[in-house]
């Protein structure tokens, strides 16, 4: 089913309740509480907002998975899928950056899992190990990549529309967090990084690393 509606179908039922319950505030004695829930609904459309992107076409180019901050690029030892030394690159979003999440890399989806119980702040370092997770397995022409969708202390439901076995091209929406999150995104060790902590990215538009030929 395509993705690409002007405001994601999950926010939906927030905004539809929100404005039911502006109707009966506003046939009722408490209208004066009316602008409480139509600022809510404004918000809530604003957040649930799916964006067209400008998809880089180049070769061997590696995009942002989320919009939002890059908080760290380390190199760690990861366990899980690509049992490798990887390069690691963390995504902070704040309640104000899109939610959707986009594939980084063309593949195919190779792996699905999830994991954690917490839901700490998502900017806590130690957030990624223990916070209520989702990690997408993706094997591409150049290799592993993994992204891991990451709750928050606010964020409390992960949405992903992927299945083992499927094709992916790179941009392409895959799902998304609701209310301030974490994206993380794991490459081999091989990829040059182009982004630093500190720097802003877009989801499916900024090239945030590459693959030489």
């Amino acid at each position: 089913m395509p993705h690409n509606s002007i405001i994601a179908r999950e926010g939906w039922p927030y905004i539809g309740l929100l404005v039911v319950f502006a109707v009966i505030l506003a046939i009722s004695p408490y209208r004066y509480y009316l602008p409480l829930p139509l600022m809510l609904a404004v918000f809530i459309t604003y957040f649930f907002r799916n964006p067209e992107r400008t998809i880089p076409q180049e070769e061997g180019v590696i995009l942002a998975p989320a919009d939002g901050k890059v908080m760290a690029v380390n190199e760690v030892w990861e366990n899980e899928y690509f049992h490798a030394q990887c390069i690691q690159v963390s995504i902070f979003l704040s309640l104000f950056n899109v939610h959707v999440n986009r594939i980084p890399l063309g593949g195919k989806v190779e792996w699905l899992s999830r994991s954690g119980s917490t839901y700490l702040p998502a900017y806590k370092i130690n957030a990624a190990a223990t916070n209520v997770s989702n990690t997408v397995g993706i094997i591409s022409a150049y290799g592993k990549i993994m992204v891991v969708q990451i709750t928050g202390m606010i964020a409390r439901r992960i949405v992903c529309w992927l299945q083992p076995g499927d094709t992916v091209a790179a941009g392409e929406r895959f799902g998304l967090i609701k209310f301030g999150s974490c994206t993380q995104l794991y490459l081999p060790v091989d990829a040059e990084v182009l982004v630093a902590p500190g720097d802003k990215v877009k989801g499916g538009e900024t090239i945030i690393g590459r693959f030489s030929d």
